[in-house]
């Protein structure tokens, strides 16, 4: 790879710079494109955007940025996006810095020196020529001083194309359609990637892809394709199946597996009613510690899924002095440490957690006992 340094001037940076969802992020008279598929959404927050405009005005030197020579007389970003478009955004009044004698200050606020100052500050600049491959070792490397990349943000770097920056405009912009359809139902920041993320696992799984990393694999099958609308669509079905199954929202149906149920229950019919006054009154059940889990449970009726109170170390200790150390199944004498607390009556049988209803088990007969 050919590395060449040069010095550019913030006046030919912010020349023909625009910002539109749909048409991409440009500068350098047009020429530069500052966000490319691979690269991450924006993430600096006020506090950081106002440092850059500081360390500029105050004439120190920022980090060193780098650009991919294209080939055909453009430019892509590699490192330094979040503060060129700080510096852009500065210079169009999108946001102001804090000074003790002028409490706002615009770039439209700065005297004239201070503008011909900022317009005149020169960004020290790598430019990369080299193989597409070698760019994106370069991204990796240059990165890893800097905000480590997410996995997935890794992912969009090796499997750009035409997919990527599709399925990036259904699940990773602000106001997006993923968000707007099931922001209710997912975790994670969508600047982050985490609902693309979540999208192709659940796609990747419900295509019987069987792979150590099952979302490089769907991602390499479908990196060229013309666009993401399939993966779009199994998303949205997904999502209308949990909303018109579960009747009532509640804050524990956030973040759950919801791929993973609709693959294996999306196809039964459900009373959804009958549904709901279960998972109500699952719900105040003080023996379920983990309520998330309930949701899987009425449709799966496998007491694995709940998640139950577990009894105390005194409720042990009572239970295996009464019992004198005797598994109570195999009639063996165990120490405690060998022994699990198990309910006598169990749960689904209207069995509390309380010290009457305590027994102590050696591990092997629990384990038989539970599975059962």
């Amino acid at each position: 790879m050919n590395i060449e340094l040069k010095s550019i001037a913030i006046r030919d940076l912010i020349s023909g710079y625009t910002n539109d969802p749909n048409n991409g992020v440009y500068g350098y008279h047009g020429k530069l494109n500052i966000r490319p598929p691979y690269q991450r959404e924006f993430r600096y927050d006020l506090k950081q955007q106002q440092a850059v405009i500081e360390t500029i005005l105050k004439g120190f030197p920022l980090n060193i940025m780098y650009w991919s020579v294209v080939g055909d007389g453009s430019y892509e970003m590699i490192d330094g996006q979040q503060r060129t478009l700080s510096i852009c955004e500065y210079y169009q009044h999108a946001f102001n810095i804090v000074d003790k004698d002028r409490p706002i200050l615009y770039f439209d606020n700065l005297t004239d020196k201070e503008k011909q100052h900022f317009l005149d500050y020169e960004l020290t600049v790598y430019f990369c020529t080299g193989t597409d491959k070698e760019k994106l070792d370069w991204f990796r490397v240059i990165n890893i001083a800097g905000e480590r990349l997410l996995d997935q943000e890794l992912r969009n770097a090796v499997y750009v194309g035409p997919f990527v920056t599709d399925a990036r405009r259904y699940f990773s912009k602000h106001g997006c359609a993923a968000y707007k359809v099931g922001s209710d139902y997912m975790t994670g920041k969508l600047e982050e990637q985490a609902y693309l993320e979540t999208a192709l696992k659940w796609a990747a799984r419900h295509d019987g892809i069987v792979d150590t990393t099952p979302i490089d694999k769907y991602m390499a099958i479908h990196q060229y394709d013309h666009n993401a609308y399939k993966l779009w669509a199994y998303y949205l079905q997904v999502i209308t199946w949990v909303k018109s199954t579960f009747l009532k929202y509640r804050k524990e149906m956030k973040g759950l597996d919801w791929g993973e149920m609709f693959d294996e229950f999306g196809s039964e019919d459900y009373n959804t009613d009958k549904l709901e006054q279960q998972i109500h009154n699952l719900m105040e059940d003080d023996e379920i510690m983990k309520k998330s889990g309930i949701y899987r449970y009425v449709l799966s009726n496998d007491l694995r899924d709940l998640s139950f109170r577990t009894f105390d170390k005194k409720q042990k200790r009572e239970a295996y002095e009464r019992q004198k150390g005797i598994c109570p199944h195999c009639s063996k004498h165990f120490e405690l440490e060998e022994m699990e607390a198990d309910h006598i009556k169990p749960w689904h049988d209207g069995g509390t957690t309380i010290a009457e209803n305590c027994q102590m088990l050696c591990r092997n007969c629990n384990r038989v006992k539970g599975g059962k």
